[in-house]
Order: structure tokens, then sequence, then C-alpha cells
């Protein structure tokens, strides 16, 4: 989603993404009803306050009775002791019903995000997801928790004053009630203003979690050239939007909420002047002047709460718009007629005139057409952006949208189903991606079929278990984000071991080796020799000094294939491939150290 994208979304209300919002509130149903119960009483024991004081008043201190004024004390004592009781009950059940609501919904949000297929994440910031996943969900816990139901019990609260009120003098009520048109009008300049506000607040957060995520992934790139002063810079004027941003919402609740005391104090003025004309001329007591006032008080602080709930109402509204926007992403497909198959492949791989383009008007792979016998061993060569790895994302299905067809064993991978496909693959890329957790987490990912005991050998196949065991503990060793403490070659390593300790019956090496030194390397070959026997392989690699004893390799130049054969046929019909060796052999002759001897000695 595009920043212009998510400052469209910004609806009042909508009653298709309220229901669907209710639906999570169901399993709650119960809850929700003591929650209301709660409101209602507690909202008949706050409206009898100050009748209880006009009774007070009128019937016990105009006629000098002790006793009766010591009992209606007592009893509004104990109704403002039950009203607490009962709001303390319903905000501690409103709030329990927020947070189990949030926590459905960021786990279903978390869920979804791992089943998205790579090519939402190719065009979708991580920063802006996760502020998916925390501030908008975290803003539908704010209108669970403190609006939706306290919106009833206001509107219920409101409507027990005024019916109260008339009761008493319904000449006071309707001269209070004349300050209302100056109350809608301050009310709708609030909301208006306050929308805009908040969700240039939300857009500006999502900027700056994207910039946040992006600049310390890439921390290296940027103390390596020297880009901390530029970066503060746009940091800077970032976090700079946001607060003003924050500071206009602050503006407007700090004129808002004076103005709307202004106006109940303005209708308190006129109850009393027109009220004590009617004490004087002996049409109203004293008592009923003192509930009016009172009344009026608690008439204005529920309409001032709606206006602050709209708000909630509003943010919780384009935030459920975004995320339902993100929840309604089509995940990968499980589906497919061997969806649930596990059984053990030989490995036949077979490309039927595929073609595939990430952007329409940009073609990647051009009516790819080979067949790889089980067992075999293929590598695919080319120069950068010729569709090498482009070929290995099709097969493992992180793309489905090509034409043509990918065939496993004789069978389409699309009608095998994702999790299938994928079970039968080991991929070991370039660029290795560890998780926080130990070094045996690593390996077998929460795998409960790997044994330690599979692990360890795993490690110890492609050359891991030396390093590991040389760290203070072993396999339990901790890992931190991305194995930032590992270096390069010992994380490649155990992208090996993961690889190895799943026992796939595909394996894919996308640029595996070149991350390591040369004599781990060659101790990685002696292993994948022994590794690769029985199991279908395919090696991406632009070093050409580790494919020469592949039964294959494949040359793709411009998303096409123009070259297959052996290491020794490539040669010999001096073609691409030819060039390629001869270019890579002229670089490595460069590179070679000059110690200074001369050949004619």
């Amino acid at each position: 989603m595009s920043i212009h994208e998510e400052e469209k979304l910004e609806k009042q209300y909508d009653a298709r993404l309220m229901r669907r919002l209710l639906k999570y509130v169901k399993p709650y149903t119960r809850h929700m009803i003591i929650a209301i119960f709660l409101l209602l009483i507690a909202s008949v024991l706050e409206s009898a306050g100050p009748y209880l004081i006009k009774i007070g008043i009128d019937e016990h201190i105009a006629k000098g009775d002790r006793a009766g004024l010591w009992q209606t004390g007592l009893l509004y004592l104990g109704v403002l002791l039950l009203a607490f009781g009962f709001n303390y009950s319903r905000r501690f059940v409103m709030d329990w019903i927020g947070q189990h609501v949030v926590f459905d919904l960021r786990m279903q949000v978390f869920s979804h995000l791992q089943r998205l297929p790579l090519s939402f994440f190719d065009r979708n910031q991580v920063g802006r997801l996760m502020t998916r996943v925390t501030s908008d969900v975290e803003a539908l816990n704010e209108m669970f928790s403190a609006g939706l139901v306290a919106i009833f019990g206001d509107i219920f609260t409101l409507t027990a004053i005024l019916v109260i009120m008339l009761k008493l003098n319904w000449q006071l009520t309707l001269m209070a009630l004349s300050v209302m048109p100056f109350l809608f009008i301050a009310t709708f300049i609030f909301k208006n203003k306050v929308r805009h506000a908040e969700r240039d607040i939300r857009t500006l957060l999502a900027r700056i979690n994207s910039f946040l995520q992006e600049n310390i992934t890439g921390i290296a790139v940027v103390q390596l050239f020297n880009r901390e002063q530029k970066n503060f810079s746009q940091f800077d004027e970032r976090n700079d939007r946001h607060l003003h941003a924050y500071r206009r919402v602050i503006f407007y609740h700090a004129v808002f909420y004076p103005v709307v005391e202004l106006i109940g104090t303005f209708a308190v003025a006129l109850i009393i002047w027109h009220g004590g004309g009617k004490i004087i001329q002996g049409s109203l007591t004293f008592g009923s002047l003192v509930a009016f006032i009172l009344y009026i008080d608690r008439f204005f602080q529920p309409l001032s709460d709606l206006a602050e709930k709209y708000g909630i109402l509003q943010t919780a509204m384009a935030s459920s718009e975004r995320i339902f926007k993100l929840l309604d992403e089509p995940a990968e497909s499980s589906d497919g007629k061997l969806a649930g198959a596990a059984a053990r492949v030989q490995g036949e791989i077979e490309f039927r005139h595929v073609n595939f383009a990430y952007r329409e008007d940009l073609p990647v792979l051009k009516n790819i057409s080979f067949k790889i016998q089980p067992g075999e061993k293929v590598a695919i060569v080319g120069a950068t952006g010729s569709g090498k790895t482009t070929i290995i994302s099709l097969l493992t299905r992180f793309y489905d949208n090509y034409q043509g067809q990918i065939l496993v064993d004789g069978c389409d991978v699309r009608e095998r189903g994702i999790e299938s496909v994928r079970r039968q693959i080991g991929l070991v890329i370039q660029d290795v991606f560890l998780f926080a957790g130990t070094i045996e987490e690593n390996i077998h990912l929460g795998n409960e079929e790997i044994t330690p005991e599979r692990v360890r050998q795993a490690s110890a196949d492609v050359g891991a278990l030396r390093f590991i065991e040389r760290l203070p503990n072993g396999f339990q060793e901790e890992v931190i984000e991305r194995g930032n403490t590992l270096s390069v070659g010992q994380k490649q390593l155990l992208s090996f071991a993961r690889a190895l300790a799943y026992d796939p019956a595909i394996l894919i090496l996308d640029e595996a080796t070149s991350s390591v030194d040369t004599e781990t390397e060659l101790a990685i070959q002696r292993a994948l020799e022994r590794l690769m026997e029985n199991r279908t392989s395919i090696i991406i690699a632009h070093r050409l000094s580790t494919i020469q004893h592949c039964d294959r390799i494949i040359v793709m130049h411009k998303g096409e294939i123009r070259e297959s054969g052996t290491h020794q046929d490539l040669l010999s019909q001096r073609g691409i491939y030819y060039r390629l060796y001869e270019l890579q052999f002229a670089v490595q002759e460069m590179e070679k150290p000059d110690i200074g001897v001369s050949v004619n000695g």
C-alpha cells in the first residue's frame, strides 16, 4: 500500500467495517452483556445523586429535620459507593474484552502476514506493516475498551438526566437546552479538525516506522558511508512533522473542552437567573434549583465525552480499514489435488515453456524449457539479471503468476500445494537469515521430527560442527537477531546444516559458497559430493570453478536458455559459457600475488 493510498483511508463510519469488527467481540458476548448491565446500573445510580440532594435540601434542611438529613446523606454515600463499584467492574470487564479482542486480531494479522506471497512484500514496506500489527490494532483496543459500550452509557445517561430535568421543571429544561446549538457547532468543528489531524498522525507514524526499520537494517552502510548526520536530518524532519500533527490535536482538545465548559457555565447562569426568579415567586424550590445545576453539569459531561469517543471511533474506523485491507490480501493457497501429499518425491524437475515477469512490461523468463532427471546435478549460470534465481523462486512457488508448467515427478507444482512442494526442497541462499534463538533452534526451526542427533550430524556433514563446538554453549549458544555475532561464513555453514537436517529430495544452492573462504569451501565441496548423491541438485553459481563436475550446466542470457551441456561440451562450443570462463580465468590470473620472480630467471 502506498502512502497516497493510506492517506485516502479516513472513513468516519462504515457499517460494513463495524460489522466485521463486531465479529471479534462475538466470542465474548456474555462479557459484553455483563458490561452493558453494569454500565446501566452505574448510570442510574449516578443520575440519582442530584435528586437525593434536592430531597435533602427541600424535605430535611428546609424543615430542620436533622435525622432525615442523616438518612439521606447516608443513602447518598451508599449510592456513590455502589456507583464506584459498578463502574470499576464495568471498566475491568471492558478492558478484559478489549485486550482479548486485540490479542485475537493481532494473532490473525500476524498469521496472515506469514501466508502472503513474496510479491506482496515486494511492494509493501516492512515498517508500514509493523504499524498495522502494533498501532492500528491498539487503536481498536481503545475503541472496544473505552468507546463502544461507553457510547451507549453516555446516551443512556443523557436520556435519564433529560427525563428527570423535564419532570422537575420543563421551563428550566428548555432554558438549559437553548445553548445546545452552540455546542453542536463547536463539536462539528472539533471533530472535523481532529479527524484530519489524527489521519496525518497515523500516516506520519507509518512513515517514521518505515524509515526507522530501513535505517536500522542498513546501519552498517549508514556508518560506512558516514550518513549518520544526513539520516538524522531526514528522521528529524519526519519526527518534526509527526510532532506538529500531535500538537494540532492537543490544541484542538485544549480549545474544545474549555469551550464546552464555557457553554455549560452559560447554561448554569441562565438557570440561576431564571430559576432564582422562580424561587422568589415561590414556584420553584431551592433544592430543585440546586439539582438542576448539578444535572446540567452532568448533562454536558457525556456530551463532551461523546465528542471524544467520536474521535476514538474515527481512529478505529481508519485503522480497521487498513487492517482489513491487509487481511483481504489473498494468501498463498495450499489447494491442489495433492495438497496434503507428504511422500518423498523422486526429484524429476521439468519446466515447460515458462514465461514470467515481476512487472508486465519487463519479462524476466522467456519460454524456459528443460528437464532434470532424479539424482542429476545441474548448474545454472549466467550474468546478473539473467533469471537464474527467478527459476528457483518459481520452483519453490514463491510466485505462481507465470505462464507454462513446472512439474515435479510429472505433476504440476501448483497441484501439489505449497507445503507439499516446499517440504521436498532444501534451499540455501547467499543472504542467510538467522532468527533470535539458539544455534540448534536455527537449524531445526521448530520441526519436532528433527532430533538433536540429526542436527549434530547435519552440522558435522557440512563442516559446521568445528566452530559450533568452540562456542561457549555449543548448540545452545544464543544467536542475536540476524546472527550478527557470527561471521558470514559461519552463518553460511548453518544454512547448509539447516537445509540438510530437513533431508530434502531436491537440494538448491543459490550462490551458497560465495561467502566462505577457500579452505571452508573445499570442506563444503567434499561434504556436498556425498550429500548430493541420490538427490536432485540445482546449483546457481557465478564462480564456474565450483560447478565443473556437474552433470549438466544450463547457461542463461537475458531470460533465455542459450546453451546447455557439460563443462567440456560448453567450452568446446566457444559460446557464452566459454567467454564467461575465459573472463573469470583472466580475473583469477590478475588476482594472483606478484612474488617478484622473472619467468626467464
